[in-house]
């Protein structure tokens, strides 16, 4: 009796070549830019940070337009926290984009902080800090002029999240999709005891097949405190590795 063995399963699809708008928003950054978006299709896929399906999207869908979000941080310099980071996305893709930026990569995740960390590594990015932890748990420990996040929840819940992270006069930029106007009005009474002005709607990548929308609102004073916290799961505590 013949026996034949499985088919090997079908490899994993290589990175997709660098749109020619890649060069125009990148810049002399395009190589690190390309070499990121080479670690989200081999380690990112098979760490689970990114879907099989989405590596051919990643360039237009992720990588670029995360990193138009600059375009609305003009403060040479300056200081981001991105909240759950997950893939690096916008963080790293920022901290590319421009080297001036100090970012912070603030995610709970261990096996997702490893493969920041790993990732910051190799891409030798002295401009990032990867820290674990919920936001909420670095309240009065970290601070930065801009507060980002990519829709990991509800922008009234970010808004609670993220807003003690911002410095007074710094500001908070969320990545929203298409409901984010209903978005900003229902959660308009949060942000103002939060301390944060109404906040408005920004188009940014102009030049991208799809651009990408964000909130941004101006932290004006320190808010209320309270209602922001989440229980802690295992293996969530503060830890910062530095690279």
């Amino acid at each position: 009796m013949s026996s034949s063995n499985p088919p090997p399963p079908d490899p994993a699809p290589g990175p997709p070549p660098a749109p020619a708008v890649a060069g125009e928003i990148f810049g002399e950054q395009l190589g690190p830019a390309g070499r990121f978006v080479a670690i989200l299709a081999d380690t990112g896929v098979s760490h689970g940070l990114i879907g099989p399906r989405e590596v051919p999207r990643l360039w237009e869908r992720h990588v670029l337009g995360c990193a138009v979000v600059a375009e609305a941080m003009p403060r040479e310099g300056a200081s981001v926290i991105d909240v759950g980071s997950g893939a690096g996305l916008p963080g790293i893709a920022l901290a590319i984009a421009r080297p001036d930026l100090q970012v912070t990569l603030v995610e709970p995740m261990l096996r997702r902080t490893t493969w920041l960390t790993e990732s910051v590594a190799a891409l030798r990015l002295s401009n990032v800090t990867v820290c674990r932890g919920r936001a909420e748990e670095f309240h009065g420990q970290l601070v930065a002029d801009y507060v980002t996040a990519r829709a990991v929840a509800a922008l009234d819940k970010l808004a609670a999240w993220c807003a003690p992270l911002i410095a007074v006069g710094g500001e908070l930029m969320l990545m929203k999709g298409d409901k984010a106007s209903e978005e900003l009005t229902a959660a308009a009474p949060v942000m103002a005891r939060l301390g944060l002005e109404t906040g408005t709607i920004l188009t940014v990548g102009a030049t991208l097949p799809q651009p990408t929308t964000l909130v941004v609102a101006r932290k004006v004073r320190d808010g209320a405190p309270g209602g922001t916290s989440r229980r802690s799961g295992k293996g969530s505590r503060p830890a910062r590795h530095r690279t």
